[in-house]
């Protein structure tokens, strides 16, 4: 496989970056927030048993009435493992290869088609309705109305505002995102729901109606999935783009790889690229962490961000040039999906997705890149937003 100096990679994260590694793995601000950058000490918080889900509007999740099931990414303990246990079957491996490769590959053409007749697309519009596409027959939204983009893309705004009614701003907001919820019900969560109810089919929703949800609880989950899935494949879509348009012996060493080679080399760019670069915890027993030569304690009830780019290059883990694209280490994708009992259940197919639109996009002919793109930092969702990376090709 190819592979890049450091001064060629590691686009987004150039674009906002926030200063050099801390020395030390584990380090407790002045506010109380432990913060972790080793690769190990991160694993093991993620992994541990100790601590629960913070952060990404858990606050909002956590004032929901008594009795009403909070969507899956917002629970922990036994309630979550056995969700995990029992929807785990519909993003193995085997079926993901067997009922949606198919899928993607249609979704691509779909996308593409537009780019082949005028010669001109932005990588977010194409990952985003790949992203969508996919996503949506692995939930079983598969009887939305026309606009289902157009929905989501108002529930997922490029800017959020601060929520209050004593500001305008913050009233707007709120009137923005129940409409926004209220859209996605009618006219996609919904329907999918009456036709689930009369016909089950082997999905999430039918799954979540077996279990009893009311359609609430569904429309929850299925945003949830949305917002993880979704999202942040668009996001990767582009930056992977960025990395290949920009390099063309990595280019090159994409093109000619087999699956396996390709699928590795999108590990090693989402590893110096995690699209999510903060997970928060809190933990509920005190931790022991190893704080690079000393133990170190956290207490319980303290708050802990895991800082993903970090801990992804940390030369512990990867060896050599931690910085540069060397498709092939041990560690993979790093960290960029998670780790523990709330890694990512789509990792497979987000990854996989993304290699079926850009094989097919880089077998245009003459796609090459109309100018770099702009990098913004969301706080929403901790994590990068690539816009502007419009590709062109030779019209067909």
């Amino acid at each position: 496989m190819g592979m890049s100096g450091d001064s060629d990679s590691h686009d987004a994260r150039r674009a906002l970056s926030g200063g050099p590694r801390p020395a030390c793995p584990v380090v407790r601000a002045g506010d109380g927030t432990w913060h972790v950058h080793g690769h190990a000490q991160a694993r093991q918080v993620l992994r541990s048993t100790d601590t629960v889900q913070a952060g990404l509007g858990i606050e909002t999740v956590e004032k929901l009435p008594p009795g009403v099931r909070r969507p899956v990414l917002y629970r922990d303990g036994p309630e979550h493992r056995e969700h995990r246990r029992q929807t785990a079957r519909f993003f193995t491996p085997r079926r993901v290869d067997e009922r949606h490769r198919e899928t993607m590959a249609r979704a691509a053409d779909t996308q593409l088609a537009a780019l082949r007749a005028t010669g001109r697309a932005e990588l977010r519009d194409l990952g985003f309705g790949m992203a969508i596409e996919t996503v949506s027959t692995v939930i079983g939204l598969t009887h939305s109305r026309p606009g289902i983009r157009r929905r989501l893309e108002r529930f997922f705004p490029e800017k959020f505002g601060r929520p209050g009614l004593t500001r305008p701003s913050g009233l707007y907001w709120l009137v923005r995102l129940n409409t926004s919820w209220l859209a996605v019900h009618l006219a996609d969560v919904r329907p999918a729901v009456r036709a689930h109810r009369r016909a089950r089919r082997d999905d999430l929703i039918s799954h979540l109606i077996d279990e009893g949800c009311t359609d609430a609880e569904i429309l929850g989950e299925c945003l949830t999935f949305a917002a993880a899935g979704m999202v942040t494949t668009r996001e990767f879509v582009s930056v992977a783009a960025w990395h290949l348009l920009a390099d063309e012996a990595l280019l090159e060493t994409y093109r000619t790889a087999g699956e396996a080679g390709r699928l590795a080399l999108l590990h090693e760019i989402l590893r110096l690229e995690p699209v999510v670069s903060r997970l928060k915890r809190r933990t509920t027993a005190a931790l022991g962490l190893d704080g690079g030569g000393a133990p170190v304690t956290v207490p319980a009830g303290a708050p802990v961000e895991i800082h993903l780019a970090d801990a992804n290059t940390d030369p512990a883990a990867t060896g050599p040039c931690p910085l540069s694209v060397r498709p092939g280490r041990e560690i993979g994708a790093g960290l960029s999906f998670g780790d523990g009992p709330h890694r990512c259940p789509g990792a497979g197919i987000a990854v996989l997705a993304t290699d079926t639109l850009l094989t097919r996009l880089f077998a245009l002919p003459g796609i090459r890149m109309a100018a770099p793109p702009r990098v913004a930092y969301n706080d929403a969702i901790d994590g990068y937003e690539i816009r502007g990376l419009t590709v062109t090709a030779d019209r067909s």
